[in-house]
């Protein structure tokens, strides 16, 4: 039987708005944009320190030790999520809530347990759609550290918690922090609209700069050719840095690329591009495929260990 202990975690829960609608319109096509999204989101939380301790049918939760970190993780995720539904029909975009709550666990096994992840679960039913909403606990760690903006919305009431729970809803793309309830005078403000949430996750994330970065990568090598061609003396050298110019645009596309795992790719293109040098430089050996072979390895052991 598993030890049972306590801890003081952040708890971060995550799920699909309109989910239900979403696979009754297209099963497959959902499954798969919740995988694309999923992945996503777990290279995004391990890359902040969580662990990702479960997920059931839309729902994903993952726990932190690092309030700072889990607030960071959760927009990250919206802004990328932002990304792949910009390329979606309206109808067909994958939306996730999230609610992050920092509190007191029962740990047993790798799950976690408890209020704190009851009340997680509650502040993530109640975020608006691509939205995150965060108790005060959380807000109390984050304010002045995390460059984003946070609307109080009220008491949330919670299940066998007997006051209600105080949350804000986290403005991405507007770093003006809202007057602590405290200090207010008046009613609390409503909970932003989805369009609302939506548009600011929109205008938070920065414009593409890959199809220039391209420009300008094609230009230097259009430059190298030319040079090579009007100097010919019966070598292409211009082979090599064209090459270099290539890999450099690979890797720059797997940077903001979503659909496999960025850490596999990036070394898939090492390998290509070794394989290019070996090709350019042949003498009838294809020395290339021992460290092609490393590679491979390298990639096999990532991917056995992905989430």
């Amino acid at each position: 039987m598993s030890e049972t202990r306590r801890k003081l975690t952040t708890i971060f829960c995550a799920d699909v708005q309109d989910y239900t609608r979403l696979m009754g319109a297209d099963e497959e096509g959902t499954l798969a944009s919740l995988k694309r999204c999923r992945e996503a989101m777990g290279r995004l939380i391990e890359s902040h320190g969580g662990r990702v301790i479960n997920t059931w049918g839309d729902g994903l939760i993952a726990d932190f030790p690092s309030v700072v970190e889990a607030v960071r993780a959760a927009v990250d995720t919206q802004n990328e999520l932002a990304g792949f539904n910009a390329r979606r029909p309206a109808d067909g975009r994958m939306l996730f809530r999230i609610g992050i709550n920092l509190g007191d666990v029962i740990v047993e096994g790798d799950d976690i347990y408890g209020d704190g992840v009851n009340i997680a679960a509650r502040l993530q039913a109640s975020a608006a759609a691509g939205g995150i909403v965060i108790s005060s606990t959380v807000y109390d760690q984050v304010r002045n550290k995390v460059a984003v903006g946070f609307e109080f919305l009220g008491p949330l009431m919670v299940k066998n918690v007997d006051e209600g729970v105080p949350s804000y809803a986290v403005k991405i793309g507007d770093a003006r922090d809202e007057t602590p309830p405290a200090e207010r005078s008046g009613p609390a403000r409503p909970q932003p609209q989805p369009a609302v949430m939506a548009a600011a996750i929109s205008e938070a994330r920065p414009a593409p700069r890959g199809s220039r970065l391209y420009g300008v990568l094609a230009v230097i090598a259009a430059v190298l050719i030319c040079i090579n061609l009007l100097s010919w003396q019966g070598i292409f050298w211009a082979r090599f840095p064209v090459l270099a110019l290539a890999v450099v645009a690979a890797l720059a596309w797997n940077r903001d690329q979503t659909l496999f795992n960025r850490k596999i790719t990036s070394l898939a293109i090492v390998a290509l591009g070794i394989a290019g040098i070996n090709l350019f430089t042949w003498t009838g050996q294809f020395w290339a495929m021992w460290p092609i072979l490393g590679i491979a390895a390298v990639m096999g052991v990532r991917w056995s260990m992905r989430r």
